[in-house]
């Protein structure tokens, strides 16, 4: 899991260094290697397996039931609600400021994953992330 909201700084979704959802270092939102937000093997953001973000089945980034990437109830990364993946105020994916518990998903970086659920034929969902983004 990584940081995924819109916060620039330290530890934000979109912070590229240590720590940070768009970080290329070693575990980072933005790694291609094991264990990050861009591998696609197990535990990666582009992993199609359990556990992985681009996952279809429970926990997975591309899941629609609870808990999962696509779902718009309460704690779905589609949730404008406190804590979803589209909500604009603290905790939720869309936040813009200083966060001591940002918005934490299994997912690719969110314009990588955009370009994922076109592909995949999620082009509703794709358009209503791309609506949130800044």
């Amino acid at each position: 899991m990584w940081p995924r909201n819109q916060y620039t700084g330290a530890g934000g979704g979109n912070y590229t260094g240590a720590g940070g959802g768009l970080y290329t270092g070693a575990g980072g939102g933005a790694y291609t290697g094991a264990g990050g937000g861009l591998y696609t093997g197990p535990g990666g953001g582009m992993y199609t397996g359990p556990g992985g973000g681009l996952y279809t089945g429970p926990g997975g980034g591309m899941y629609t039931g609870p808990g999962g990437g696509l779902y718009t109830g309460p704690g779905g990364g589609m949730y404008t609600g406190p804590g979803g993946g589209l909500y604009t105020g603290p905790g939720g994916g869309m936040y813009t400021g200083a966060d001591s518990h940002p918005y934490m998903s299994n997912i690719p970086p969110w314009k990588v994953f955009i370009k994922e659920l076109r592909r995949r034929g999620h082009a509703y969902e794709a358009d209503q992330i791309e609506r949130y983004l800044h």
